[in-house]
């Protein structure tokens, strides 16, 4: 079988064209991330503390729209293998209805009561207010998040993956040079906290200025503007019979994650620190599984709305056992990256201690984090299997892993190392289920229905 998914030149040339820009994409806005926590570090390690739990509302805010356009990628790829443009621009301009009321819902949340939200994640008065004052510029930031994050999703499965890739890349590269100017004052006044917030706000007006712009050109899918409010009939039910599941998994998902990140901050000052550094550098290191689970999940999208099963299946079938190396190779790299984490962060003593520590444990988190990201989120949605992530995550997320994070923090107090090792459980533990409910083949499903106007074949 490896021999064979090699050679299928059509497979490796379609699967690279959409996994390999996608990957850029998220290595990219991983990278800001990244640049936020070094820089912040050099300035004072409370303000990368601060911002890094400020930003779990972002965290939780896309758990919500990241559902809301996973819809839109697993029916707009399958209509899209259909040939029929017209449902996948209705798709569009319902998800970009409910994106919007979110992203509202959280500006205001955020602009209006930052340091009462602050308050559930920390209990550190100064923490609270440096990440007060960081939420209310980064506030209009996510009133626009949920539109170009519609945007950036409709051109991946619209054959214009390459173009996420170069804005993502752009923006990106604008993001942490405005970091640099405006945290250290290379033109001015230094703003710290303020400076990160406000250079991600313009980056994110240039990102949503362009996606837009593009849309307007020929061969580019852009909202009906004429039924934009119009009743979307049975493919609305649609979009939220598959939505729906995805916002429980996510909701499931964000919120015990940022609960792990508010049991860090209920530890001590150092292990929020610590906890940034680690997050930002797994999220860094999974950018080619992130990749291979979009872009993957479109292609057998793709194929699965054309009516093509076999060839689905078959694709399925590769994904799984490509996540397998993918996940060892990302293991790896976890192990031979933590010596220069370790060399480049600014942290104190204390906090480096638990930063190593973390690095162990993630090196062996990502195997089950590769696995599970490629196999649910890439080849289980495509075909509208999005139940599943949800009841996995009430299992071995809010069965187990959350409960024993509870346990060692506040009962037992357990260390740093342990407690992080208990919040990374769920990922391995469900693996030998994942694979059972693989082979059960519920995924293979044609999800379309004769919506609009089919194009021919090319």
């Amino acid at each position: 079988m490896k021999s064979a998914m090699l050679s299928d030149r059509i497979f490796i040339r379609k699967l690279s064209g959409l996994a390999l820009p996608i990957a850029a994409q998220s290595l990219m806005l991983s990278a800001v991330s990244v640049a936020d926590t070094l820089m912040l570090g050099g300035v004072e390690q409370s303000a990368m503390a601060a911002v890094s739990l400020a930003s779990k509302f972002q965290f939780v805010q896309n758990m919500i729209l990241s559902s809301v356009v996973a819809a839109l990628v697993i029916l707009g790829a399958q209509y899209w293998g259909k040939r029929d443009r017209d449902t996948v621009s209705r798709l569009f301009s319902f998800a970009l209805q409910l994106c919007g009321l979110t992203s509202f819902a959280f500006f205001a949340l955020c602009e209006f009561a930052p340091s009462s939200m602050m308050r559930i994640f920390t209990n550190d008065a100064e923490l609270n207010e440096i990440a007060s004052e960081y939420l209310r510029i980064a506030a209009w930031s996510y009133l626009l998040t949920g539109f170009s994050q519609c945007y950036l999703g409709l051109l991946k499965i619209s054959e214009h993956a390459r173009d996420t890739a170069v804005i993502s890349s752009v923006t990106v590269v604008l993001n942490i040079l405005l970091n640099a100017v405006f945290i250290f004052g290379l033109a001015g006044e230094p703003m710290g906290v303020r400076g990160a917030a406000l250079a991600t706000l313009i980056a994110r007006v240039v990102e949503l200025i362009w996606a837009v712009a593009l849309s307007f050109r020929k061969n580019y899918i852009r909202p009906d503007y004429r039924r934009f409010f119009a009743p979307g009939g049975v493919l609305t039910l649609d979009f939220m019979r598959c939505m729906l599941p995805l916002l429980g998994a996510g909701l499931l998902w964000g919120i015990g994650f940022t609960a792990y990140s508010a049991f860090m901050g209920h530890i001590d000052q150092d292990a929020p620190a610590a906890n940034s550094v680690a997050s930002s550098v797994i999220e860094l290191v999974c950018c080619l599984c992130n990749g291979l689970a979009s872009g993957g999940g479109i292609l057998v999208g793709n194929c699965l709305g054309a009516g093509d099963l076999e060839t689905a299946r078959l694709y399925g079938t590769r994904l799984v056992k490509m996540s397998y190396g993918v996940g060892l190779l990302t293991s790896l790299l976890m192990f031979a990256i933590t010596p220069l984490v370790m060399s480049i962060v600014h942290l104190n003593e204390t906090a480096e201690g638990y930063l190593h520590s973390m690095m162990i444990v993630m090196s062996v988190y990502t195997i089950g984090r590769v696995v599970n990201t490629i196999t649910i989120n890439g080849v289980f949605s495509a075909g509208g299997d999005t139940l599943f992530d949800m009841y996995s995550l009430a299992v071995t997320m809010w069965g187990v892993a959350l409960p024993l994070a509870v346990l060692g923090t506040f009962v037992f107090h357990w260390p740093v190392w342990l407690v992080y090792a208990c919040t990374c459980l769920d990922e391995v533990g469900k693996i030998p289920w994942v694979m059972l409910h693989f082979k059960k083949y519920r995924w293979l499903r044609d999800l379309t229905r004769n919506q609009g106007k089919e194009l021919p074949a090319e």
